[in-house]
């Protein structure tokens, strides 16, 4: 049964469908010209020389994390510390691990739901040679401010921009900020292209890292002249099975190449619709302070909203979930909540900086439901029976 207020909806129409029936025409279904059309596309869409597609978003993690591992010149080897937020995705984290990486959680702001900039400035030490910036429900991070923080150092930033794309900071795109970005077309998000993930570089030899080692650590994707090889043989039968990474594959399908070309199309539209009815929801919860929601930065895209209980509420998140499943809307932890509670970590080689206070409070008492690419009339309505309910109105 459908529900009054879904977590998420279709952004397809008959665009999408044409394009999917024109890879069956073509009878080519595996990576191709369709992908790579999109990847030009999408580059200059963020304003990122290079992009690389994958399956997933998480894929394009882990492709951000290889292809630091394989770099040249300051590789990031095991036992190297990364800074990574408290709250955010499982797939932001694994990839990390399993590249052999220390993690350092460091808490969230409890207002922006990004990182705490004092934190993390306290965070920063000797021993770090990454960060990872998760720009969290559509809203970016201050990159101005976590910029000063690195300047001087020898220390890269990446983005896990997998719920934020379309957000901007000072006219520029989130995901764009770092050596790296990572974005997700997986159903929920602002586009879908089925599964799919894309990675946005202005690197030349990170770009060609990754088209590597998404398809098998192989020289076949490669241009001739490349960062990875040099000057590839202009033997084909030669370079069709040389394999010089330890690579995945990853490949995403022509379908969702095809699709996200038209997804992309519509996003600029997507977005704006998601900023208006992010002024409205902002303006309803207002009148409800028992509950706080995300402080913006920049433009978010506003991927959804979240509610945490204020600490005086009479009221408790198990209230919030109840009244809100019984009258049809559907809500979600906010992302993971804090993932240094998972079992998970037994397997990480990991240490926290000070508290995460801030990541309990949104992991015991958050939750976050959609916003969409229209307008969310009846939805509002249905949200503001749920609040009067909850607080006696």
């Amino acid at each position: 049964m459908n529900k009054p207020y879904p977590l998420a909806t279709t952004t397809w129409d008959q665009q999408e469908i044409d394009a999917i029936q024109s890879v069956i025409a073509s009878g080519m279904y595996s990576m191709g010209p369709r992908v790579a059309d999109f990847e030009r596309q999408f580059a200059e869409y963020v304003g990122s020389r290079y992009c690389v597609m994958a399956n997933s978003g998480s894929s394009a993690n882990l492709l951000m994390v290889a292809a630091l591992r394989f770099r040249k010149d300051r590789p990031l080897l095991p036992g190297d510390e990364i800074i990574v937020p408290a709250v955010s995705w499982s797939t932001t984290y694994h990839p990390l691990q399993q590249y052999g990486l220390k993690l350092k959680f460091v808490d969230v702001d409890r207002e922006t739901l990004n990182y705490d900039l004092e934190a993390l400035q306290g965070a920063v030490g000797a021993a770090t040679r990454a960060i990872m910036a998760v720009n969290l429900l559509g809203n970016p991070n201050d990159f101005e401010r976590i910029e000063r923080i690195v300047a001087g150092r020898d220390i890269v930033v990446i983005e896990d921009n997998c719920e934020s794309l379309g957000a901007r900071l000072g006219g520029r795109q989130a995901g764009t900020f770092g050596a790296m970005g990572s974005y997700s077309a997986f159903f929920s998000h602002h586009i879908s292209t089925m599964e799919g993930g894309m990675v946005v570089t202005d690197d030349e030899e990170l770009y060609h890292l990754m088209l590597s080692l998404r398809a098998h650590g192989w020289t076949r994707n490669l241009p001739k002249h490349n960062k990875v090889t040099g000057t590839k043989s202009d033997d084909a039968f030669v370079e069709s099975f040389k394999f010089v990474l330890p690579g995945y594959n990853l490949r995403p399908l022509e379908m969702s190449g095809a699709i996200g070309t038209q997804q992309l199309r519509k996003l600029p539209a997507m977005v704006e619709a998601r900023r208006r009815n992010a002024a409205r929801f902002l303006d309803l919860l207002a009148r409800y302070p028992q509950l706080r929601t995300q402080r913006e930065i920049g433009e978010s895209s506003w991927f959804g909203f979240s509610m945490i209980v204020q600490p005086d509420a009479p009221f408790t998140r198990a209230d919030v979930v109840r009244v809100f499943t019984a009258h049809g809307i559907d809500c979600r932890p906010i992302v993971a909540g804090n993932f240094a509670k998972n079992e998970v970590l037994r397997w990480f080689d990991y240490s926290i900086h000070g508290t995460l206070a801030n990541a309990d409070d949104l992991d015991a008492s958050g939750l976050f439901i959609g916003n969409h690419h229209y307008p969310l009339d009846d939805e509002f309505r249905t949200l503001r029976a749920a609040l009067d309910e909850l607080t006696g109105r």
